[in-house]
């Protein structure tokens, strides 16, 4: 099996990525993981999805593939120079909605339906608001978290907060997880109750 070999890649990822270069964006989603989410959203048809942590949209453009015409996401970042390009990709999808505000915030103050899945790659999410976040996850929906192995930039002292970050979630009872020492490293969790 060739792993380099990504078929059907979202129409608008090559343009994403040329806009990542071009602006120096040092953060992009690895495309495994784009893959993954693809295959996962596509899984939950008409689907309620949540992304923390747009960032430059490369992992939402893989999501948004994945979904159905009935499927919703709304993805969410502080950056408000982020957030202005990637609605330039998505403003004619009106199954996104992409909101520039704090995730924390958003999270503390959300009182719609649930989710089928929910992707964190942001602090709120992941670092925080981890409750708060694992309870929006509907009964038989995911959640996934990527860069649990260890990144060329993580500050010192992160490798402790992901250690913490996985001994919390195993410890879990309503959820179901797989490690998967793929990609940048990846938790996959599967709601139970």
């Amino acid at each position: 099996m060739n792993l380099s070999e990504i078929v059907n890649r979202p129409r608008a990822h090559a343009t994403i990525e040329a806009k990542s270069q071009e602006i120096g964006f040092d953060m992009p989603s690895d495309i495994y993981i784009g893959t993954l989410l693809k295959s996962l959203v596509a899984s939950k048809p008409c689907g309620n999805f949540l992304e923390l942590g747009t960032g430059i949209g490369l992992s939402l453009s893989w999501m948004t593939d994945g979904m159905d015409d009935c499927g919703n996401i709304i993805s969410i970042d502080t950056d408000p120079q982020l957030t202005e390009i990637v609605s330039n990709f998505f403003m004619l999808d009106p199954r996104v909605n992409i909101l520039c505000q704090d995730g924390a915030e958003w999270i503390k103050n959300y009182s719609g339906d649930k989710f089928d899945l929910i992707f964190a790659d942001a602090w709120p999410g992941k670092y925080s608001e981890l409750d708060e976040v694992l309870d929006l996850v509907k009964i038989g929906g995911i959640y996934v978290i990527d860069d649990m192995n260890e990144q060329p930039n993580w500050p010192e002292g992160h490798a402790q907060k992901v250690q913490n970050l996985v001994s919390t979630l195993e410890k879990r009872e309503d959820f179901c997880m797989t490690k998967m020492d793929w990609s940048t490293g990846i938790i996959l969790m599967t709601k139970l109750k």
